[in-house]
């Protein structure tokens, strides 16, 4: 792409995005900026998704924004999902991999973890993420054009702050597994990048592992955080917006960490 720098700006027409885990929380809010900024977006969520989701500020963006009801642990379904996308837009440019989280879990020790709460944790975050990318990959080669940018975790960096062994796990590997997209890929035309949020109060499952922490937990928690607060979907949103535009045109294989400044390396 021979582009100078003045021509590019931070908008997305006639881009088309694939957002996952879109019901709610992070998902939403990148649907949202995607479709402010000009995008359409095919909006993937294994629960239904109420057009109300995706109204703001005054401003109704459905006439951009395509649900698709899918569980992203199924490869039949994604790839049956994926192929419906490309035939209702007729190109996929972004694709975004929200979906994951830790299924409702919280800490216990080691020894308690059932093969059942691993496995639903590891389908979720990183399964999820490679039958997304297997998918749209064909698509992307075939303009020689793509951006795909995973969502992981500060404890796929570092550890998880509410102990959930699974989870780390998953998204260290959706790290690994980006990096090696990221070397894959290139020649293709298409980017993979990683943004690793904080902890943001952003679904039902964030809301509980809140809620298990002690007052005093709460409190050292946000103190640890050097802006001194919990982040925000949009928070998280925003650094997607970069890796997804061409001002990215040169990054790939890395990771942003939109924690606030919790973990600083």
């Amino acid at each position: 792409m021979n582009q100078s720098v003045n021509s590019l700006h931070l908008t997305f027409d006639n881009k088309v995005a694939i957002v996952t885990g879109t019901a709610n929380g992070i998902g939403n809010a990148i649907c949202r900026e995607l479709a402010m900024r000009g995008a359409s977006v095919a909006a993937i969520d294994v629960l239904e998704q109420p057009s109300i989701a995706w109204e703001q500020d005054g401003g109704n963006f459905t006439n951009k924004v395509n649900t698709y009801k899918c569980d992203l642990t199924d490869s039949a379904q994604v790839k049956e999902v994926v192929e419906t996308i490309q035939k209702d837009f007729g190109q996929i440019d972004i694709l975004i991999n929200v979906a994951g989280g830790v299924a409702g879990q919280t800490h216990q020790p080691i020894e308690n973890v059932t093969d059942q709460e691993w496995d639903k944790v590891i389908d979720i975050n990183l399964k999820s993420a490679f039958y997304m990318v297997r998918a749209v990959v064909p698509f992307m080669k075939e303009k020689k054009y793509g951006r795909i940018v995973n969502i992981s975790s500060g404890a796929g960096r570092s550890s998880s702050l509410t102990g959930i062994q699974a989870y780390t796990s998953a998204k260290a590997g959706q790290i690994g597994f980006t990096r090696q997209m990221a070397r894959e890929l290139g020649k293709f035309g298409i980017t993979v990048n990683n943004v690793a949020p904080g902890f943001v109060l952003s679904n039902p499952s964030t809301e509980k592992q809140w809620h298990a922490m002690s007052k005093e937990q709460q409190q050292n928690l946000v103190e640890s955080i050097s802006v001194k607060r919990l982040g925000t979907p949009e928070d998280i949103a925003y650094p997607v917006l970069f890796f997804a535009s061409d001002f990215a045109r040169y990054v790939s294989g890395q990771v942003i960490s939109a924690d606030g400044g919790l973990q600083l390396f």
